[in-house]
Parts: structure tokens; sequence; C-alpha cells
């Protein structure tokens, strides 16, 4: 069933992916729990049905990793190419003995794994930024609120500035590109006092 779900995933989304490309448009799917395509693997097998569609790219949103139990900076690394959004999400898992990550049906309050506004979870940002500029991400970095505790006006009014506050102006050089200018050997070997 599994394998014709995908091969029906990948009928559907070709003709629409070719319109996308045709228009110059990249179609970011959210890998999302619950969802056909949950993380890397499920996305690597759509990509499979859609013959590797250039169109097809990731909505990477760290919180949906942390109530996963994913690597969400790992999939940084394998990924990145694929990147082409980011939903800066905070989210939380506190395990327990009585319920698993969605609860059992409870509120969102009482659930082990729940959203939280921005800084008030256990995604760390800071690491995220720092990869997205390590692989020139240029992408958007969007604000997505979905607090089980925060309202969401103070959300807002925090989320903004604390994305504004992560965001890496990644520089044009190497901070020691001052030493890469010509050497002289002969200089060198009396510095060292080996001439």
């Amino acid at each position: 069933m599994v394998e014709e779900v995908f091969a029906e995933l990948g009928r559907r989304w070709s003709p629409i992916l070719d319109v996308f490309e045709e228009n110059g448009v990249d179609c970011a799917f959210e890998l999302h729990p619950g969802e056909d395509l949950h993380d890397g693997v499920t996305f690597e097998r759509f990509l499979a049905e859609i013959g590797g569609h250039a169109s097809a790219s990731i909505l990477y949103d760290p919180s949906h990793f942390v109530l996963q139990h994913l690597d969400y900076l790992q999939f940084i690394d394998i990924y990145h190419q694929c990147i082409k959004c980011f939903h800066v999400k905070d989210a939380e898992f506190r395990p327990n003995g009585r319920s698993g990550v969605y609860g059992g049906f409870q509120g969102w309050v009482e659930r082990p794994g729940r959203f939280r506004s921005l800084g008030d979870g256990q995604v760390d940002f800071g690491a995220i930024f720092s990869k997205l500029a390590q692989y020139n991400y240029d992408g958007w970095a969007v604000l997505e609120w979905e607090c089980a505790l925060k309202h969401s006006e103070d959300g807002a009014r925090e989320g903004a500035p604390f994305i504004a506050q992560h965001i890496i102006r990644v520089t044009e050089h190497a901070f020691d590109d001052f030493a890469g200018s010509s050497s002289d050997l002969g200089a060198n070997r009396r510095l060292l006092g080996i001439e």
C-alpha cells in the first residue's frame, strides 16, 4: 500500500510541478508529522517518484523535528540544497509515563509535545541560523506562531526581534585573509631561527 501511495503522489504532483517549473516557481513541502512527507526519508521517496523534479523543495520547520525526535541540525547538513523556506517555530517535548508526543487527544497545554513561542521551547535557533548561514541559505525566515501558553500578540511582538537577532550576515572573506599574502621563505626561516 505504501508503495502505491507514493506512486500516486508522484502521478498527481508531477504535472503540477511541471507547471511550477515552467513559471520559475519552487514548491516547498512542509515536512509535517502525520503527513505523507514528514521526514527526510519520505521526502526522498517522493523525489524518486517525481524523478528528482527541480521544483520540489522543502519548507524547513524544526519544531516538527523536535516532536519527532529527529536531528534538525543534521537535517540541514543533508538537505540544505532542498530547503527553500524556513518556519521559525519553537517546540518542546517533556516525556512522561502516561502519553506520547501527541498526548492522547489532550489539550495542547497538557501534551508532552507542544509548540511554543520563540525562545520558550527546546529548539537551538542559534545553531540553526549558523547552519543555514554556513550553506548560504537566502530564503525567508518566517515566524509561525502556535504557542500552547503565550498570547499571540506577545508571541508576535517578541518573535520578529528574535528572528532579526538570529539572522547572520555572512562575511565576504575569512577572518584570517590578511595572512594569505605571499610568503618570503627566507624571511620565514629567519623568524623561526632556522636560517
